[in-house]
């Protein structure tokens, strides 16, 4: 595997989000969402706390990840510039890595405007900052899961919209699985728990960084990049 060519697709990927105005209005409406929810709550607890704005990243992730990952691959197919690209010398991992890759860049950048978050919040009275960094570190392995599987998604149909859909689903349902484990025998429900993003990124949010929270999203990353590559090589 050729780092340069991971490098290469990347950065024309990352690129192209902001050529257009997707990019630009995906992030207005993250931060219009993400910010309303924290500041709106923030004056009815009258609590000095980061916990709203990250309880509720998954379920926002859930559908805004999909947007940005549903072009991926299901353009390249509608357009057919994806055979073109198929006759470079590069691998079919290459590709897949570079444009989850650089999808997760763009997520990490829409991010960072949020740092100004805490520092406002501390401001008003003592912000946990453990609870903040741990909070952001759930941030980037959710991201990367959730990128990782909306680039796949985006792999099985040339219908952008379709893709969105597809990715959006998973996402979401991986998302609140974990809420149906009071119906389930203690067993199963062990299980659907430990598939759940949100049960693993909730431990993470509340400073519990727990190897097996890390190696659960590392996982989500690897079979879904892992799958891209062998989809696409079909």
């Amino acid at each position: 595997m050729k780092i340069n060519s991971i490098i290469s697709i990347g950065k024309k990927e990352f690129k192209s989000y902001f050529v257009s105005p997707v990019g630009f209005i995906v992030i207005g409406i993250y931060l219009v969402i993400s910010g309303w929810f924290l500041f709106s709550t923030l004056f009815l607890s009258k609590s000095v706390t980061l916990r709203d704005f990250f309880s509720l990243m998954p379920y926002i992730m859930s559908f805004i990840i999909p947007a940005l990952t549903m072009k991926s691959f299901a353009e390249e197919y509608k357009t057919g510039s994806y055979e073109m690209l198929g006759t470079l010398p590069i691998t079919t991992m290459e590709i897949a890595l570079g444009k989850m890759v650089a999808t997760w860049l763009f997520v990490l950048v829409m991010l960072i405007p949020t740092l100004s978050y805490p520092i406002a919040l501390s401001t008003l009275g003592d912000l946990d900052s453990g609870l903040v960094f741990s909070g952001y570190i759930g941030a980037l392995l959710l991201t990367g899961a959730f990128t990782a599987v909306g680039t796949l998604a985006s792999t099985l149909t040339k219908n952008q919209i379709v893709a969105f859909l597809i990715g959006a689903a998973i996402c979401f349902f991986i998302t609140i699985i974990d809420g149906m484990v009071i119906l389930l025998p203690k067993m199963i429900a062990s299980v659907i728990q430990y598939i759940s993003v949100g049960y693993h990124f909730t431990n993470i949010s509340k400073g519990i960084l727990d190897s097996r929270d890390i190696i659960y999203f590392l996982s989500i990353i690897f079979l879904s990049i892992m799958a891209t590559g062998r989809r696409v090589n079909k």
